[in-house]
């Protein structure tokens, strides 16, 4: 089985499953995501904001192939790019810290321990930057594929709550304790990432 982790970009956008390849959930304000959902821009506006994020920051996300076939995404940038976050009662994300935005493993792909490949990928390019932690937004009411990562799903890979919240917890990681997962650690993972897949609906908070 062949694996290449490649960095996102505008050409390999279109590897991001639907609908996640139109999403801006997180790339914009609540009012301007729902604008541009609605007016039928959100892929245009999905492009712009790679475009920025790589032009001023850098790599922003990564993408798994299997076999020359996508199976896999994450997105991940410091907060100041990520317009929604700031609409969460528990923002701010840390100065340390770079927001860990979604990612997904299509199901099919799941048990092959693509989610450590993607975040230990994800944690070294981080820390390399010189920041110290992962942190993102958790759902305590997730029922439902959607934008908001599971709080409980992102508690059984290791993060920690840093603002308590009875919906939206803040949780961050240490970077340096992706190195010595155990398996079912990595088992956790998979579960992460597989849950995340974006709702057509945007959700609002």
């Amino acid at each position: 089985m062949g694996r290449q982790l490649v960095p996102l970009t505008l050409d390999n956008l279109s590897d991001l499953p639907d609908p996640c390849r139109d999403c801006v959930f997180w790339e914009l304000d609540p009012v301007s995501g729902g604008s541009a959902a609605r007016a039928g821009r959100a892929a245009a506006e999905k492009e712009a904001w790679i475009s920025a994020v790589l032009l001023e920051w850098g790599s922003c996300g990564r993408v798994v192939h299997v076999d020359g076939e996508p199976a896999g995404f994450v997105l991940y940038a410091p907060p100041a790019y990520v317009p929604r976050s700031f609409a969460f009662p528990t923002s701010p994300v840390g100065p340390d810290a770079v927001q860990l935005m979604t990612a997904r493993l299509l199901p099919e792909f799941q048990g092959q321990r693509l989610g450590r490949v993607l975040v230990q990928t994800v944690a070294k390019d981080v820390l390399r930057r010189g920041f110290r932690a992962l942190e993102a937004f958790g759902d305590t009411h997730w029922t439902a594929p959607a934008c908001v990562l599971p709080a409980d799903h992102l508690r059984a890979v290791g993060f920690k709550t840093v603002r308590a919240h009875y919906r939206y917890p803040r949780m961050r990681l240490d970077l340096r304790s992706t190195v010595t997962w155990k398996e079912d650690v990595e088992r956790a993972l998979d579960q992460l990432l597989g849950a995340v897949q974006k709702d057509p609906a945007l959700r609002p908070l």
